[in-house]
């Protein structure tokens, strides 16, 4: 059975996230209806990870097994046809190793967080961001950031049901800047790691809008990281700001740039 990786882009809005639910919308079991248009039977596919409820994204990666041989075009051609009623679409595919696999090969995870900062509600972007209406200290946001790269125990800014084994993850970049978006000023992060505990990224940007709002100094970011405990943390912020925004492999499927 010929293996197919899919890039994946989707608005996480309507759905209750990533993971099948029976009798609830999610991303991957739309993804496994339209695949069961095309060759009727069960279909489970696999992703790089499960975003929740409301997360939306720019490239998430999934593989799916097909009994015929499909030209990658014609594949998400035909997925991206089935799947016109929802929000969500076929980026790009690629034919890969049978034993490619789109969480296990997978060494880097990037996800993205939009703040819009402004005093007026947003439209076009609800939804789609975090609307915060005070100024927000982008300096001091970067330098409680710095306290949390490296391999730490991250119990503090992990979910009281998180699944994983370890608290331990080594985060590569978290990177806070500001943006002057055509909707107004953002405050926008690049967050990379090869993996992530379960709400890690949203108690990250929750905690650091607190420094921007000057609530914390940016010592008490490693304060509550030394804390290894779920209280210190700050507030986890909304989900629809969030996007997981690339997954990178050893050898890109879709050959772009890793960067």
């Amino acid at each position: 059975m010929p293996r197919y990786a899919l890039k994946i882009e989707y608005h996480g809005g309507p759905f209750v996230g990533w993971q099948r639910q029976t009798e609830q919308s999610s991303v991957q079991g739309a993804i496994e209806a339209a695949l069961a248009k095309l060759e009727p039977r069960a279909h489970k596919i696999a992703a790089a990870g499960r975003t929740d409820a409301g997360v939306h994204a720019l490239a998430q990666v999934a593989h799916c097994d097909m009994e015929r041989d499909w030209s990658p075009f014609r594949l998400s051609e035909a997925l991206n046809y089935h799947l016109r009623r929802v929000p969500v679409a076929i980026v790009d595919c690629a034919e890969v190793a049978d034993d490619w696999h789109a969480r296990f090969s997978a060494r880097e995870r990037r996800y993205l967080y939009r703040i819009l900062v402004r005093r007026a509600p947003a439209t076009h972007l609800k939804g789609l961001v975090w609307h915060v209406k005070q100024t927000l200290d982008v300096a001091a946001m970067q330098a409680g950031a710095a306290h949390l790269i490296g391999k730490h125990d991250f119990t503090t800014f992990r979910s009281t049901i998180c699944q994983a084994d370890s608290p331990i993850k080594t985060l590569d970049r978290l990177d806070v800047t500001h943006i002057e978006g055509s909707h107004g000023p953002e405050v926008q992060f690049d967050v990379r790691a090869r993996s992530f505990l379960h709400n890690q990224v949203r108690s990250f940007v929750g905690t650091l809008e607190r420094v921007g709002a000057g609530s914390w100094q940016p010592d008490q970011v490693r304060d509550a990281l030394a804390a290894r405990e779920r209280g210190a943390c700050g507030p986890v912020c909304p989900p629809t700001g969030l996007y997981l925004a690339g997954v990178g492999y050893p050898d890109d499927p879709f050959g772009s740039d890793p960067t």
